[in-house]
């Protein structure tokens, strides 16, 4: 009698811890754009414990600030794959709990709100590549004047969404392509009324449309600062591959110094490369201490992260596992807060690094590999096929 009951009893204990077990993570998943999703621990994330967590913290209650505006079932990502608004505020509400500056605390928050995937895309595995970008700080006139002949312009009232989604302009003959750099270069905008700025060196003008930002030092005194207002809606070209595809430099060279090099060497062949890429960026003056990102957000250097928002989430936090401009490993967390229309695919991202000669260097310099690895908030569970 006395086994019988303590086997009822063991018996009882093992459907107990039956029922109160931890329950299965997730398992991995593939989505329908190629991105696989493969749930790993913190400590799979290398140098994790060694981060200033607090700055992407930090970055990370500004996509927070954005989130709050949704309605709580907005779905969040590409095909809703990362849950809804409400899911997220979760994270924040516990975000604002961690005091200035604690990185242990911050790492702490990550640790307890997220779950870390390891990112690769079904067709590439799991190495990505990383460039950077940074704040051009270019001279410039609010009026034309001499010595100030390039202006950059405002988005044109014609300029127009179709029913694809592509952009363009109305005519007789219906939709068609809007006007081409070359084009506008050559005055197809001029007199209009759409000038925003006028900057001293074409080149400068073209960096500024390929970076999307800049700071203006007006000849008149004082700053303008501006953000990207729309495109022309063509496909953008490095003009760096069209160098390399010349002949011109082998492409471990490239970088935004030797192509601006190559353009004051060559100047009768500048104009022409720079009509290569055949996108053109349309400004508006923006009043934030800072650039703004393609979610909204005034960005943080060394912790906004361009992505292809085809494949993640804005307001994400990614660890990034790679190497600098000198070789040496470099791993950080970083915050989805911006695009690019370089930037395609599954892995691919540009680094903001700010405003100044440093980060001008570092970007342009930054044609690093990496894995990437990208945080959910503990519940959201990514479904197949999303």
């Amino acid at each position: 009698m006395t086994w019988g009951r303590g086997a009822l009893l063991f018996g009882a204990l093992l459907a107990l811890a039956a029922c109160t077990a931890t329950p299965p993570g997730p398992k991995p998943v593939t989505m329908s754009s190629g991105l696989q999703l493969d749930p790993v621990t913190f400590d799979d994330l290398p140098n994790w414990n060694q981060d200033r967590q607090f700055e992407a913290l930090s970055a990370f209650r500004r996509s927070c600030r954005k989130l709050a505006a949704l309605p709580a079932e907005t779905p969040v990502g590409p095909d809703g794959f990362a849950g809804h608004a409400w899911e997220w505020l979760v994270a924040c509400r516990s975000a604002g709990g961690v005091g200035e500056g604690e990185d242990d605390g911050a790492r702490l928050f990550f640790q307890r709100s997220f779950r870390p995937y390891r990112l690769s895309d079904a067709k590439n595995g799991d190495e990505g590549f990383l460039t950077g970008y940074y704040l051009p700080r270019v001279r410039g006139s609010r009026d034309h004047r001499p010595g100030y002949d390039v202006p950059l312009y405002r988005r044109p009232a014609d300029l127009v969404t179709g029913d694809d989604g592509h952009l363009g302009r109305i005519t007789d003959g219906g939709m068609q392509p809007y006007y081409t750099r070359a084009e506008i270069d050559a005055g197809a905008l001029a007199g209009k009324g759409l000038e925003l700025v006028w900057l001293a060196s074409p080149i400068d003008a073209f960096f500024v449309s390929v970076q999307g930002s800049a700071e203006i030092a007006l000849s008149e005194g004082g700053k303008m600062r501006l953000g990207v207002a729309s495109s022309n809606g063509w496909a953008y070209t490095a003009v760096g591959r069209v160098l390399v595809e010349r002949g011109e430099m082998p492409l471990k060279d490239v970088s935004m110094k030797t192509v601006t090099d190559w353009m004051l060497a060559h100047h009768d062949q500048a104009q022409a490369l720079m009509e290569k890429n055949q996108r053109y960026i349309f400004f508006q003056e923006v009043a934030d201490e800072g650039p703004v990102g393609a979610e909204g957000v005034v960005l943080t250097a060394g912790r906004s992260l361009a992505i292809d928002p085809k494949y993640l989430p804005y307001g994400a936090p990614v660890f990034l596992d790679s190497y600098d401009t000198k070789g040496a490993p470099w791993r950080r967390l970083m915050l989805a807060q911006d695009t690019g229309a370089a930037i395609k695919g599954p892995l691919r991202g540009d680094i903001y690094w700010g405003d100044g000669d440093v980060a001008e260097e570092t970007a342009g310099q930054m044609k690093s590999p990496g894995r990437f690895y990208l945080l959910l908030p503990i519940g959201v569970t990514p479904a197949a096929g999303g």
